[in-house]
């Protein structure tokens, strides 16, 4: 029996978030969670526009008119910026190359789909901690109880490594190498892996809360020994900076988030003067146009930079001539 154009969508709906992103293209939960709730607003759009409920929708109604319209929805009536536009862009897009895949009867259809643009968005810039903000706020953490033990673990591994705060969550006993070479095994998006030296301080933390358990059970876990959570994550990094910045200026009213620290991880390699390439290996960028933004956020480098180049080009400053108030000149203003 032939399927209906609503089963045909359904259908292509769950294959494409089942079978595609997440077998074939191995994504996070993160983007799974994106792409899902782009569609879900894409196709309560166009029911609304369509006047019929989004489960008698058709592949056939998914056009690039129908598209463009609830983009600019996105805009005009939800009030979210160009970043927010292109994200459920791609996300549509990306559904439309699973539908070319699937039925290339409508090729013409879906390439006018994949032929929308992005919009040209304003880059955020990115939000870090210079070394002394994030030593002073892994220093907050108290290790001599219990939980302190785990939290200046938890703040060390984020800070020497970069990770994700998902990749952060996800470690096991087997992931980690405390003996020299010392390094940690992450999982990063797309399911790629990649290894990452650790600080003999941040191997010291971790092997005081490695559990006697089997090596499979997660490693940060909460007081009932079920695993952090990212909002636990969260929490936790927010206490200790409140807690810093009883003594460090400046982090008064940070918000300072487990990315913040991914961030600060970054550009204090790079002041450091490791390679871009090299820091884009570290993180698990794809592309180091990703990691070379960077180099934009970081202004004591480019005043480094800057000093660098005034120096080798052999130039000095011209003395300035103090100014003086000349008494002629006083004169002029006293006979105005």
């Amino acid at each position: 029996m032939r399927r209906s154009n609503s089963e045909s969508l359904l259908a292509l709906t769950e294959s494409f978030f089942q079978s595609y992103l997440r077998h074939t293209r191995g994504a996070s939960v993160h983007t799974i969670r994106a792409y899902r709730d782009a569609l879900k607003l894409f196709y309560l759009f166009l029911a609304d526009q369509k006047h019929k409920p989004v489960a008698d929708l058709a592949v056939a109604d998914i056009q690039s008119e129908s598209v463009l319209a609830f983009l600019n929805h996105v805009e005009s009536k939800r009030g979210n910026s160009a970043a927010t536009r292109n994200c459920r862009l791609a996300a549509v897009r990306s559904f439309a190359q699973h539908l070319l895949r699937q039925d290339v009867t409508r090729a013409g259809q879906y390439g006018r789909i994949l032929a929308i643009r992005k919009k040209r968005a304003v880059r955020r810039t990115a939000i870090y901690l210079e070394p002394e903000e994030a030593r002073a706020v892994i220093a907050a953490v108290d290790p001599r109880v219990r939980e302190g033990e785990r939290d200046h673990a938890l703040l060390l591994f984020l800070y020497n490594t970069g990770a994700r705060v998902s990749e952060a969550l996800a470690i096991r006993g087997r992931d980690l190498r405390l003996e020299r070479p010392r390094q940690v095994r992450l999982l990063g998006k797309g399911q790629k892996e990649r290894i990452c030296p650790l600080w003999s301080e941040t191997a010291s933390a971790l092997r005081r809360i490695i559990p006697t358990a089997k090596g499979e059970d997660p490693l940060f876990r909460n007081a009932r020994g079920a695993p952090l959570t990212r909002d636990g994550v969260a929490y936790l990094l927010a206490k200790y900076v409140r807690l810093a910045a009883q003594t460090t200026h400046g982090l008064e009213k940070r918000r300072v988030t487990p990315h913040v620290m991914r961030h600060s991880c970054a550009v204090a390699l790079l002041q450091a003067g490791v390679d871009v390439s090299v820091i884009r290996d570290y993180l698990g960028h794809a592309s180091v146009a990703t990691t070379s933004r960077y180099i934009t956020t970081n202004l004591q480098m480019k005043r480094d930079v800057l000093e660098a180049f005034w120096k080798r080009a052999g130039l000095s400053p011209a003395p300035i001539k103090k100014w003086r108030l000349s008494p002629k000149l006083l004169t002029f203003l006293e006979n105005l």
